[in-house]
């Protein structure tokens, strides 16, 4: 299947201390705080509750989007980054409370006892209808899943896949990425499930499997045993899965959380912290042609 939610339940061993631009605020005024970003946001009539920023994920809340199954601690990539927007909106760290809100529960129709919910969800038309979506602060690249054993686990670019046997799954991205970066020497497999992809590579009918690099965090986590993340690489084509900050339908505070990752990209933020949670300690280089 292809997941547009996914969660990873395989731990990174050391952590690595979020550098200055990527590490979770500090307290800082209202005054100073509210300059930044947008207005009266950390006084908005449209929070959860006044005086803090409630932000919502699922539990467990797995490696590298968080650390230790614990938002609070500013580790992972979403954790990092919902401390990012946070401090752009004007809240200090300890005014940041979480609550664990069930992903398939998030984008139902209804009010919300959040003020956005970050965890991996993928901003669609058919959601969008029932909840807000922030502008995209993460677009999935594709990723090549191996397994440890395979004569590619080593194999540095996607140039070094050419002859392998790759599998996809069905109506994904992920095919016509495989023959426009890859191009392969034979045609990629396709099958109707994940699971069948998982079976195929586990059995030797293919070498690799491709697919967004959310997914394949989480099959070498918990699908795939003897499993390797060879790399990620980019895909311009198809439709990209952009993760968004979901908030409750004609929230308030969905101009002011735009405002906040406008400033997080252009500053270098959201970058760096996409580096480090991402790629460097998520071991997903990236694979050069």
């Amino acid at each position: 299947m292809s997941l547009s939610r996914t969660s990873l339940a395989t731990s990174l061993g050391a952590v690595v201390v979020l550098t200055a631009a990527a590490c979770a605020p500090q307290p800082q005024s209202t005054a100073t705080a509210t300059a930044t970003a947008s207005g009266n946001c950390a006084t908005s009539p449209s929070l959860h509750r006044q005086g803090q920023l409630t932000v919502a994920t699922d539990s467990p809340a797995y490696t590298p989007w968080f650390d230790h199954n614990d938002p609070s601690n500013g580790k992972g990539f979403e954790s990092a980054v919902a401390y990012a927007v946070a401090g752009k909106l004007g809240f200090s760290r300890s005014q940041v409370k979480w609550v664990v809100e069930p992903f398939d529960n998030s984008y139902a129709p209804g009010p919300k006892n959040f003020d956005f919910d970050i965890n991996q969800i993928s901003s669609t038309p058919a959601r969008a209808k029932a909840v807000d979506f922030s502008t995209s602060y993460y677009t999935a690249n594709q990723a090549v899943l191996v397994l440890n054993k395979s004569k590619y686990a080593g194999a540095t670019s996607l140039a070094a896949l050419k002859d392998a046997k790759i599998g996809v799954q069905v109506a994904t991205t992920s095919y016509q990425a495989v023959l426009d970066e890859i191009k392969p020497g034979r045609q990629p497999s396709v099958f109707n499930t994940t699971n069948d992809e998982i079976n195929a590579l586990q059995n030797g009918q293919i070498d690799a499997l491709v697919t967004d690099l959310p997914t394949v965090f989480y099959l070498a986590g918990t699908q795939v045993h003897g499993g390797k993340i060879l790399g990620q690489f980019g895909y311009h084509g198809g439709t990209p899965e952009q993760f968004g900050l979901l908030l409750g339908k004609g929230s308030g505070l969905t101009p002011c959380v735009n405002q906040a990752l406008a400033e997080l990209k252009a500053d270098g933020t959201l970058d760096k912290i996409t580096s480090q949670w991402l790629s460097a300690s998520a071991n997903a280089p990236e694979l050069k042609p």
